[in-house]
C-alpha cells in the first residue's frame, strides 16, 4: 500500500484505567499553559524536532544523494551511538529486513554503536572498502565512542583507498563547530548538518535517520510526511489550548504523568509487529533519557510479541502492580488475507483448531490474548493500532511519541531535552583515559577505585 493510502491509525483508550489516575483532570487543565510554552519554544527556534524547519532543504539534498552518490555503495557503515543509531536501526529492521535473512545480496546497513574491538575488527576485515560508505553521526563532533571508531575507520579507508578515502566518508555533525566539522573543512569531506537544538534522541527524522533510509531504498518521503502530519499542528504559531487538548500527544502526556503520580513507575512498550521491535528500543531511550530527572520518571520496558510472552510477560501479569503498557499492533482490518503458509492437513487431532488456517493468523490471536490478559490483570493499557504498518505510519508514530515525551516532561516540571546525569559518566570516562583538566573527576576516580572493596568469589 502506498503512503497516500487511507490510514485508520488510532489510540484505543478503553483500558487506560483513568479512574485510577486522580491527577489527570488537573493535568488536562494545563493545556493553555502547555500551548503557550510550545508556541514560545517553537518561535524561539528551540523545537526543530516539531517544526522541522530543515526539512525542505534536506528533502532536496536527500533526493540528489539518492539519485547519485548513494548508488555507488553496497554497504553503509554507520558510526554513532544512542540517538545517532537507534532510529536508523529501527527503520532498517522495519523496512529493510531482508538484510537479516539468508541469501541477502542487496544493500546493507551495518551499525557500530558500541566500543567492542572484536566487532569493529570483524566489520573492517569483512567489508570491502571500495563498496562501503562510512556514515559518521555525532552532533557535537567529539563523542568519544564515535570519534574513537572514526580514527580507526578513517585509517582503514586511507590504507585501502589511498586516493579516494575521503569520498567514502559522509559526516553528519554540527554545521559550524566540533572536531568532525574541522575534519570536513580540512579534507573536503562531504557533510550534512545536524540542526541547532535538535538532540540526538529527537533526531531520527533528520538526516540522522533519513540518510540510512534513503540508502536502503525506503520510502523516506512518506516517513517525513507522516511525521509532519502529526507534528505540524503542535508547531503552528496559532496553537490554542483547545487544539492542544484535542491532540493525541497531549492526552498521552497527561496519561504518562498521571500514571507516575499514581505510582505506576514502569511503562511497557509491547510491540506486536515483530519487524517494528526496535522501535521499542528507540522509544526506551527517548522516554528514559528525557524524563529520568530529579528522582522522577518511569522506566520504559521494551517488549516484543510473541517472543516476550514466553520470557518476561509473567512479571507483567503477576508481578508488582506498578506497570502500565503501550501496546502497538496492526488493526484487525489491516490484517487482510492471512500471511504465511497454510498448516498441513495431517496434523494430530489435538491441533484440529489450526486446520484451514495460515501461520500468519497466530500473531493477531496471540496479540489479542496478551492484551486481554494484561487488562484483566489490571495493567493500565493504551493500544496504538495501525491501519497500515508502512513508512507513513512509522513517521506518525515517531512524532506522536516524541511530542508526548516532550509534553510529559513539561508536565513533570523538568527539562526533557537535556541529560545531565549521562554527562557525568562521559566526563569520568574521559578522566580515566587521561584527558586534560577534569581534576575533580580524576580525584573522584582515584577515591572510587582505590577504596576498600568487598569482593567475594562465586
Amino acid at each position: 500500500m502506498t503512503a497516500g493510502s487511507a490510514h485508520q491509525d488510532v489510540l484505543d483508550w478503553t483500558n487506560a484505567c483513568w479512574d485510577r489516575l486522580p491527577t489527570a483532570g488537573a493535568l488536562r487543565a494545563r493545556a493553555a499553559e502547555m500551548a503557550q510554552k510550545l508556541s514560545a519554544e517553537v518561535a524561539g527556534g528551540k523545537l526543530p524536532f516539531l517544526a522541522t524547519p530543515f526539512m525542505d532543504a534536506l528533502v532536496k539534498e536527500l533526493a540528489e544523494l539518492e539519485a547519485g552518490y548513494l548508488k555507488g555503495f553496497k554497504h553503509m557503515l554507520l558510526l554513532g551511538i544512542g540517538g545517532s543509531a537507534l532510529g536508523a536501526r529501527a527503520l532498517q529492521k522495519a523496512f529493510a529486513p531482508g538484510q537479516d535473512l539468508p541469501g541477502h545480496t542487496g544493500k546493507s546497513l551495518w551499525i557500530l554503536d558500541n566500543v567492542d574491538p572484536a566487532s569493529l575488527e570483524a566489520h573492517l576485515s569483512r567489508l570491502s572498502a571500495k563498496d562501503t560508505l562510512v556514515y559518521v553521526v555525532s552532533k557535537s563532533g567529539d563523542t568519544i565512542e564515535t570519534i574513537g571508531q572514526y580514527f580507526l575507520v578513517k585509517d582503514w579507508l586511507k590504507r585501502q583507498l589511498p586516493a579516494a578515502w575521503k569520498d567514502h566518508l559522509l559526516l553528519n555533525t554540527d554545521e559550524q563547530k566540533g572536531y568532525l566539522r574541522q575534519e570536513a573543512t580540512e579534507f573536503g569531506i562531504r557533510t550534512l548538518p545536524v540542526p541547532d537544538n535538535l538532540g540526538g534522541r529527537y533526531s531520527a527524522i533528520s538526516a540522522v535517520g533519513l540518510v540510512p533510509a534513503a540508502f536502503l531504498g525506503m520510502d523516506w518521503r512518506a516517513l517525513a510526511q507522516g511525521f509532519q502530519a502529526v507534528a505540524a499542528p503542535l508547531a503552528d504559531p496559532a496553537l490554542s489550548a483547545q487544539t492542544l487538548a484535542a491532540h493525541p500527544a497531549f492526552e498521552f502526556a497527561v496519561w504518562g504523568k498521571a500514571l507516575m503520580d499514581a505510582g505506576y513507575c514502569e511503562l511497557i512498550t509491547f510491540f506486536y509487529i515483530p519487524q517494528w521491535a526496535c522501535f521499542a528500543d528507540w522509544f526506551a531511550q527517548l522516554w528514559a533519557e528525557s524524563l529520568g530527572k530529579g528522582g522522577q520518571g518511569s522506566q520504559p520496558i521494551p517488549a516484543v510479541g510473541v517472543t516476550d510472552q514466553h520470557s518476561v510477560n509473567q512479571m507483567f501479569l503477576d508481578g508488582p502492580r506498578n506497570k502500565a503498557c503501550l501496546f502497538v499492533e496492526r488493526a484487525p482490518a489491516a490484517q487482510g488475507k492471512p500471511e504465511g503458509q497454510s498448516f498441513p492437513a495431517d496434523m494430530p487431532a489435538i491441533f484440529d483448531y489450526l486446520q484451514g488456517k495460515r501461520f500468519g493468523e497466530l500473531l493477531p490471536a496471540e496479540g489479542l490474548g496478551t492484551r486481554m490478559a494484561l487488562c484483566e490483570s489490571g495493567v493500565p493499557l493504551v493500544a496504538l493500532r495501525l491501519g497500515v504498518d508502512d513508512a507513513l505510519a512509522a513517521g506518525k508514530m515517531m512524532a506522536l511519541l516524541g511530542a508526548a515525551t516532550l509534553l510529559t516532561g513539561w508536565l513533570m516540571g523538568i527539562n526533557p531535552v537535556d541529560q545531565p546525569a549521562v554527562e557525568l559518566g562521559k566526563r569520568l570516562a574521559k578522566a580515566r583515559l587521561g584527558a586534560s583538566g577534569l581534576e575533580k573527576e580524576k580525584a573522584d576516580l582515584k577515591a572510587f577505585t582505590t577504596g576498600k572493596r568487598d569482593e567475594r568469589g562465586f
